[in-house]
């Protein structure tokens, strides 16, 4: 740690502590966020109090030691249900209800437009037109992201030696 390292360099009675404020458990985190702004403290690594770890990154012997930590050990039933509805996004808020239609139109409003492309077979000479991107990838198998960085580098050699891709108008 940085303020171990200090002390050991520096020598633990060119340090001291001060109490800025006594306060109650629930307005530590407030009033320490409060002394961080004011103060800027050198030795603090916590850049936000309320979420030590923003901005910083484990090690990896810091990652081996945690999985390590964490083998062997099982799970309460509990917890695994809770894991699982997370990840199938039961724990959303709208998760099972019914929203209105006025309310799934502006969802969808809200949504980037999907781009419509033309893909074209230079082996078979054919072209096809697909409403999306997305469509596209699904017919030849291969990843969205696949057509998208062949735009984002303004590719113009043939994909795999035989696709090109063409944006265009939504009709």
């Amino acid at each position: 740690m940085k303020i171990c390292r200090a002390l050991l360099k520096y020598d633990y009675s060119n340090f001291s502590i001060t109490i800025l404020e006594y306060c109650s458990p629930d307005k530590c985190l407030i009033r320490e966020k409060h002394y961080w702004d004011k103060y800027t403290p050198e030795y603090n690594i916590a850049k936000d109090p309320t979420a030590p770890m923003s901005g910083r990154k484990h090690s990896d012997t810091t990652k081996q030691i945690l999985s390590d930590a964490k083998k062997g050990k099982i799970l309460p039933n509990e917890t695994k249900t809770k894991i699982s509805d997370a990840l199938k996004g039961k724990n959303h808020p709208n998760y099972g209800k019914t929203l209105p239609n006025e309310t799934k139109t502006k969802i969808s409003d809200a949504q980037p437009t999907s781009q419509a492309i033309e893909v074209t077979d230079i082996k078979n000479y054919t072209t096809t037109s697909y409403n999306s991107i997305r469509e596209a990838a699904r017919a030849l198998n291969i990843h969205k992201s696949v057509i998208d960085n062949y735009f984002k580098n303004n590719k113009q050699k043939p994909y795999k030696g035989r696709y090109t891709f063409k944006r265009t108008p939504k009709n």
